[in-house]
């Protein structure tokens, strides 16, 4: 700070903590600045008296505004009926700025027309000979600058008050808004990262003996689930923080999601038994990266609302994109797929019931499941039940679909999401690209 500014700000930390040091420093140097024009220190000594009255309650003006303008009018009062003159009067103009400044309006303009009245009698009594109307007008002036001053106080105060206000209500909308995201994307990413290693789960354990080579995959395939949930979450709730170490260094460098990540998605939800294409149309560069993110969490979380509650389904992902808008379509159709077909991109239906051996063993795993393969689309963890393996611990909590219409209503979308004719689940997408954010 600089030298020369430190008295100042001194003095209005002092303000803030208590106005009568600050008020009565000034009062204190106009009651030494009028001593010696009124020649109040040779004269008798209620001279000095009617001095200390009129300038003293300036200390106390901001606490009792109007207190301390009847006082020094009183003051004011008896110096008018004594027939003295003295220059410690302007405390009459600091008492009406501070009324202005700091009193509602009727107080004011009581406070204006009260002081206009002493100026008429002032002037009535002091004026020089045929020099009343120039002694009003003047001694009115004044009184007129001292209010207009003190109410461009009050209403720049206001002002920077509602500064003050919409800036504290613009963070707390921010802290909002960042609390929200955090929460969809934490929603998002465990809901979405469990369901897939719960089903994983699930079914290595049903494979462990009749295929431990698969069942390893599947370990594999939580693992690396796994892995991707917690860079996931470290980036999500380290926005906006720094980073320790060179190694969350790198992950929060790395890029958020996009559109070119919906592969790996659906190679993720095809290893949990969900049969899932994907196809993009449009140009992905000219979207926004943002953008991008909002569309993979829709996909994300449009997929694991299938695994969780479409057991034996398919997944088809449609997203078509430009400049200025966006279109994600994600349908599932509840029917049993082949599991040899799941990475041709096309699906047919699968016998309606599993053989059963023990454990899944010999014949029935290698006909039923493809060799114990944990990509079949009816490997789903859980007990068999018409042709497929149920999960039944996974079940929705209504957060999902809620979060998906907030993403959208961020860029000025659509959502649509229910059932379909002849069964299955359709969520429709509409993204404004070119809307303001």
């Amino acid at each position: 700070m600089n030298p020369a500014d430190r008295p100042a700000a001194r003095l209005t930390a002092l303000s803030r903590w208590s106005t009568l040091p600050a008020d009565a420093l000034p009062a204190a140097a106009l009651f030494v600045a009028t001593l010696g024009p009124g020649q109040v220190l040779s004269g008798p000594p209620w001279l000095l008296a009617l001095q200390t009255a009129l300038v003293a309650p300036l200390a106390w003006r901001r606490r009792a505004p109007m207190t301390v303008l009847g006082a020094i009018g009183l003051a004011a009062a008896v110096q008018w009926a004594l027939d003295v003159q003295l220059p410690a009067d302007a405390a009459l103009l600091v008492a009406l700025y501070t009324v202005a400044a700091h009193r509602p309006w009727r107080h004011t303009l009581g406070a204006a027309l009260a002081l206009q009245a002493g100026v008429l009698l002032v002037a009535a009594r002091w004026a020089p000979p045929g020099q009343f109307p120039f002694t009003v007008a003047a001694l009115s002036a004044m009184a007129a600058a001292a209010l207009m001053a003190g109410l461009w106080m009050r209403v720049r105060r206001a002002y920077v008050t509602s500064l003050e206000r919409d800036r504290e209500q613009r963070a707390r909308l921010a802290v909002a808004e960042e609390r929200a995201r955090m929460t969809r994307d934490m929603h998002d990413i465990v809901t979405h990262n469990l369901s897939v290693m719960v089903a994983l789960a699930d079914s290595a354990a049903y494979v462990r003996h009749s295929a431990p080579d698969r069942a390893a995959e599947a370990m594999e395939h939580i693992a690396a689930t796994g892995r991707q949930a917690l860079q996931d979450m470290r980036r999500s709730l380290s926005t906006g923080h720094a980073a320790s170490g060179e190694d969350h260094l790198d992950e929060l460098l790395q890029p958020a999601p996009g559109i070119a990540e919906l592969g790996p998605l659906a190679e993720r939800m095809r290893a949990a038994g969900l049969a899932t294409r994907v196809r993009v149309a449009g140009d992905a560069e000219a979207v926004p990266a943002a953008a991008q993110l909002t569309i993979y969490r829709l996909v994300q979380e449009a997929l694991t609302n299938t695994l969780r509650h479409a057991s034996g389904a398919r997944a088809d992902v449609r997203v078509e994109v430009s400049s200025r808008r966006a279109e994600v379509e994600v349908v599932d159709v509840r029917e049993p797929v082949a599991p040899g077909l799941l990475d041709a991109g096309t699906w047919a239906p699968v016998p309606r019931s599993v053989p059963r051996g023990d454990g899944l063993q010999g014949d029935g795993l290698r006909d039923g499941l493809r060799g114990g393969d944990l990509r079949g689309g009816n490997l789903r963890g859980g007990d068999l039940r018409d042709g497929g393996l149920q999960s039944d611990g996974l079940r929705g909590d209504g957060r999902g679909i809620a979060g998906m219409r907030e993403r959208v209503a961020a860029y000025g979308g659509t959502l649509d999401a229910g059932p379909v004719t002849g069964g299955g689940w359709r969520v429709l997408a509409v993204l404004d690209l070119g809307a303001p954010r």
